[in-house]
């Protein structure tokens, strides 16, 4: 693809595994941006479907790196580390961007030079209907470190951030198998504001049981536990960004504990229990 230098080049990254089905929607959708200035990398995580040819038909349209399976933290993390370009933006493979995508969010960014990292609206489908987001889910710009607490407030596919965000916080945790965006945010959300382009320009599509949050759904308080509590033992906090988090892994960790042990998961649910007891005390 021939591309203008004109404008602020963006490196487009899809992690992908197992997705020839829906795979090719989301590399058209970079393909027909508006924007004229991106490479686009796809990162197959050890597929072993009809991934490799269809990639293979796209020629030098795109970049493509294989690896065997180490999980989406690792193949964002490939991306990052191959990518050329100052803007780095991210699309899960089952999802889509609407055509102004990197144009508006590229002028959004331009605009504000000292922010580290945008994300937008998004459109929701869940088993091909419409999906109306609940208040909880809504998108919001700024200070978020104490909305990303309870939940993953920021949509993968909606994130483009500057090289210099993960130069700052490091990479994505390979060792979380999910809410690897989750951990991410918190950490980033510590220091840098977010920007939100207030428009719905990603299309993400849910529902479907090969997807890694229905996967570990029932148990993905677990390692929303584990990320606040990495965030509190190796992150420097204020002390009311300190004390959220506390009541946030408390709150999460009795759900959880109870949760446990009525499904007879005794010994971890033991564990989550003691765990919300050793962080209710201010001398953790």
């Amino acid at each position: 693809m021939s591309r203008s230098l004109s404008v602020t080049p963006v490196s487009v990254i899809i992690p992908t595994y197992n997705r020839a089905g829906f795979l090719s929607q989301a590399i058209d959708s970079v393909i027909s941006q508006t924007y004229p200035n991106f490479e686009l990398i796809v990162v197959d995580d050890g597929s072993t479907d009809e991934t490799p040819a269809l990639l293979a038909s796209y020629g030098k349209s795109l970049i493509v790196l294989r690896q065997e399976n180490r999980g989406p933290a690792a193949a964002r993390n490939a991306g990052i580390r191959a990518a050329r370009h100052p803007l780095l933006a991210f699309l899960d493979s089952d999802d889509q961007f609407t055509r102004q995508k990197l144009a508006l969010q590229v002028a959004a960014m331009e605009a504000e030079p000292e922010l580290l990292i945008s994300h937008t609206q998004e459109t929701w489908f869940r088993n091909g209907l419409h999906l109306n987001q609940k208040k909880r889910h809504a998108k919001e710009g700024g200070d978020i470190f104490a909305r990303s607490l309870a939940l993953c407030v920021v949509g993968m596919s909606t994130v483009m951030a500057r090289r210099e965000l993960f130069d700052r916080i490091g990479l994505f945790d390979e060792s979380f198998p999910c809410c690897e965006d989750y951990e991410l945010w918190l950490r980033a959300s510590v220091d840098h504001p977010f920007l939100l382009v207030d428009s719905p320009l990603t299309i993400k599509h849910g529902g479907r049981p090969d997807q890694v949050s229905v996967h570990f759904q029932t148990g993905m308080d677990r390692f929303r536990i584990r990320a606040l509590e990495k965030l509190l033992s190796s992150v420097p906090l204020t002390q009311e960004q300190s004390r959220l988090a506390r009541e946030e892994l408390v709150r999460k960790a009795i759900l959880y504990g109870n949760g446990c042990l009525k499904h007879g998961r005794r010994e971890e649910g033991q564990r989550c229990l003691a765990l919300s007891v050793s962080y209710s005390s201010p001398s953790v």
